[in-house]
């Protein structure tokens, strides 16, 4: 649009952010939080993915959506844009990787470098995109060859703006940091050395920032047990303000993708000074507690210490030695087997205590990649999770709950970990789809974590029991930080918050500072450097959004907050606030983006890996069902692709969304969630991270639930692949399996009218995002 044909701007106007679609149409999240604005293609020419924008509603478009027309171009977000240098008939192009980003860049003669056709490059922007210019750059970066060894990683960090590299004045800080502890950090601290306090982690974990000790103790009265609870004080170190603090709070968190770690603090903290390593003396921050016989907490203290770690265990050692005291790891252990047997008694009582709160306990299978030398996956195991895995997640849920109880306490501001309680559509939703299967969740339209746990009960050991939790997992809300607390909804807490991770996630070295502060009688409030970008992006729904938007119009508050009479105490502690709920969305933020990053990677590493098995035959689940196919996990190589609708055959289907299935008008088959199938790998698309099955077997008559319906007829169970592909007469010639990388997958339109976009995982649950559930 040219600039005399630029609406001229209004009070109605809104701003917000541009999300763009691969399919060319994208949406304008408003920063009030509202309803998302449709923008179509011609729209969408003008602008990039990211970009800030005034938009102005026309109206609702076919599906009832508002539809709106930008006004003006506010920020544009890409200043350097990830992609591959091609030639389109003549021109050079770099295509970007990002596929939210419509447009190609055109590369002008002498703008290429020393890039090769082909070659991932990074290329800065000249001239943006409008209705009448394609967008024009240089390239300034040439990352290599698309196959070569992590280059997964090294896009994906690009194209989600993920930190990756330190910045001068930090890695000087770091480096001026001493190597051990010394006498001066000592002072006022309480000595711990001759405690054998020991760290659990993974075999490949490499920054230990928590260990733990155990004892029986009495307590009055009562039999009771001692529980050290001991994290790295990070704190000590990093200082408000400092280099080293604004680059940890641009991370916000540690980004964990296979084979490579993406630090919060650089390696001389979090693998050196910070990390408990054994035989060390190391500072750290402790809850000291005493937990009764029914897992009450009676007693707690939290007071700064110096430790020295006698041993660092792997789970798979610690439940080698719990499951054989007399095997050759308790042999080899001896002098901790007795202190491995308190925590386990422990344990098993803060379980109980557990499932007595009503506790929603989730057991999904969690997945590990094996890799080759150069990165590429050699094969996908189900990691296994033990009684050692539980043992330490109870001991942190304790300090973390302890944390958030001595917060409160003392009403001293900080973040808070939330778990919101689900929508009542979604519970809706999910109760119609558990009926077709028989299950019922209690608890009407606001069930309690107690009814979940209930539930959670009843599927085990059933055969779709993953899918069904999965489903359940779905049908949350994802947690978030915030100042204000308003419990944990799965794990039934009234209030919680993260203490025990400060080496990888920086609400918990903010949690650190406020406790510190208490310990000392002070406040601390936090301040935002003007240097640090904050990443205030909106999450699609629940609480996350409300509070982007809030802290949105804080900031166009702030200046009138600032002229307003006088500076009451009431103002201070409201700009106090403010500033607390714009770290809690900006670490909110910069952990989907983490976890978008991670996934961005193991999607590359599994359509890499999957090409290798093209025209092969694999027994699989339906996990996700939308008005334009199935998604299905693979029982044996536990690889998610598709099924498109038009797959399934000459009926035409209708998409339930309250059952989430879909229905041959002609035929009544029928395909829900948790049924098995048999496909075949027909398609890779790795620029869209996506696989595509064939159904191979016929239908057949099926019973389920009582009712008589047609389903899928089932694989064999051995899990292993068929080397022969579909007969002819499953698979016409044009169903072929091909190797297509640049072209996106089909769409469909069903009766409903409806678009379906692939569900997401929701939230994580455990210590670390690589190892486990994120709590």
């Amino acid at each position: 649009m040219r600039k005399s044909d630029q609406p001229i701007t209004r009070d109605s106007d809104r701003m917000g952010t541009v999300q763009g679609h691969r399919d060319g149409f994208g949406f304008v999240v408003p920063d009030d939080g509202g309803e998302d604005i449709f923008l179509a293609e011609r729209e969408m020419a003008r602008v990039m993915h990211g970009d800030r924008v005034s938009i102005r509603v026309l109206g609702t478009d076919r599906r009832g959506r508002p539809e709106g027309q930008i006004v003006e171009v506010l920020v544009h977000a890409n200043r350097l844009v990830i992609g591959r240098l091609l030639n389109e008939n003549g021109v050079l192009i770099v295509a970007p990787e990002d596929k939210r980003i419509g447009h190609d860049i055109l590369i002008p003669p002498r703008g290429q470098g020393m890039a090769k056709l082909g070659q991932v490059v990074s290329v800065e922007i000249i001239d943006y995109p409008d209705s009448y210019r394609q967008a024009v750059g240089r390239v300034v970066e040439v990352l290599g060859e698309i196959d070569d060894p992590g280059m997964e990683i090294e896009i994906a960090v690009r194209k989600y703006g993920v930190p990756h590299t330190f910045s001068p004045a930090a890695l000087k800080e770091a480096e001026a940091l001493p190597n051990e502890v010394t006498q001066e950090d000592l002072k006022g601290r309480v000595d711990l050395r001759d405690i054998p306090l020991i760290t659990i982690d993974g075999a490949d974990a490499r920054d230990f920032d928590d260990a733990v000790y155990c004892e029986p103790v009495q307590y009055g009265q009562t039999k009771a047990w001692r529980l050290i609870v001991a994290i790295a004080d990070v704190a000590h170190y990093v200082k408000p303000g400092h280099p080293l603090d604004k680059d940890a709070l641009l991370r916000a968190t540690s980004v964990y993708f296979p084979r490579r770690v993406i630090p919060m603090l650089p390696e001389k903290i979090s693998n050196g000074l910070c990390s408990l390593n054994p035989e060390v003396d190391r500072l750290c921050m402790v809850c000291d507690a005493v937990v009764d016989q029914k897992g009450e907490i009676l007693a707690y203290q939290f007071y700064q210490g110096v430790m020295h770690s006698a041993q660092r265990f792997t789970y798979d050692t610690v439940w080698e030695i719990l499951s054989n005291t007399r095997g050759p790891e308790a042999v080899r252990f001896a002098q901790f087997n007795e202190q491995l047997n308190h925590l386990y008694h422990l344990y098993k009582i803060l379980f109980a205590a557990r499932e007595k709160r009503g506790a929603i306990d989730f057991e999904t299978v969690e997945t590990q990649i094996i890799s080759n030398e150069l990165g590429k996956i050699l094969r996908i195991e189900p990691r296994l999770r033990n009684d050692a895995h539980r043992l330490i997640e109870e001991c942190m849920l304790t300090a973390n709950v302890c944390a958030a109880n001595f917060l409160q306490k003392y009403e001293h501001s900080s973040l808070f970990r939330v778990h919101g309680e689900p929508s009542v559509e979604k519970v809706q939703t999910l109760k119609q789809v558990l009926r077709t299967t028989g299950l019922h969740l209690t608890g009407n339209e606001k069930p309690h974590p107690k009814d979940f746990a209930k539930l959670m009960k009843e599927i085990k050991g059933r055969p779709d029991a993953s899918t069904l939790q999965m489903l359940i997992l779905r049908s949350m809300q994802q947690a978030i930080y915030q100042p204000e607390n308003e419990g944990h909804f799965g794990l039934s807490y009234p209030a919680y918050a993260h203490f025990t991770s400060p080496i990888r996630r920086y609400p918990d070295l903010l949690v650190h500072r406020s406790i510190k502060a208490i310990l000392s009688k002070k406040a601390y409030h936090p301040h935002l450097p003007e240097d640090v970008p904050m990443n205030l992006t909106m999450p699609r729904k629940g609480q996350g959004r409300a509070n982007a938007a809030a802290v949105k119009q804080s900031q166009q508050d702030a200046k009138g907050r600032s002229k307003r009479a006088g500076n009451t105490k009431g103002s201070k502690e409201g700009a106090a606030l403010a500033v607390w709920a714009q770290f809690g969305v900006h670490c909110s933020a910069n952990e989907r983006r983490a976890d978008e990053a991670s996934r961005d990677v193991e999607a590359w590493l599994k359509c890499y890996y999957m090409r290798d098995h093209l025209g092969q035959e694999y027994a699989g689940t339906i996990t996700g069902v939308a008005n334009f196919g199935l998604f299905v996990q693979l029982e044996s190589l536990f690889v998610e692709g598709m099924v498109h609708v038009t797959e399934l055959g000459g009926d035409y289907y209708q998409y339930d969304e309250a059952r989430q299935e879909l229905r041959g008008e002609r035929t009544g088959i029928r395909y829900r969630i948790g049924d098995r199938l048999h496909v075949l790998v027909s398609r890779v698309d790795l620029d869209a991270r996506k696989i595509e099955f064939s159904l191979v077997k016929a239908n057949g008559s099926n019973e389920r639930d009582g009712a008589r319906f047609k389903s899928a007829v089932l694989a064999n169970d051995s899990g292993r692949p068929s080397k022969k592909a579909a007969h002819k007469k499953t698979r016409p010639a044009e169903k072929a399996p091909k190797r297509e990388t640049t072209t996106a997958s089909k769409k469909s339109k069903t009766k409903t009218g409806k678009t379906a976009r692939q569900p997401s995982m929701g939230q994580g649950t455990g210590r670390k995002s690589h190892k486990g559930k994120r709590k």
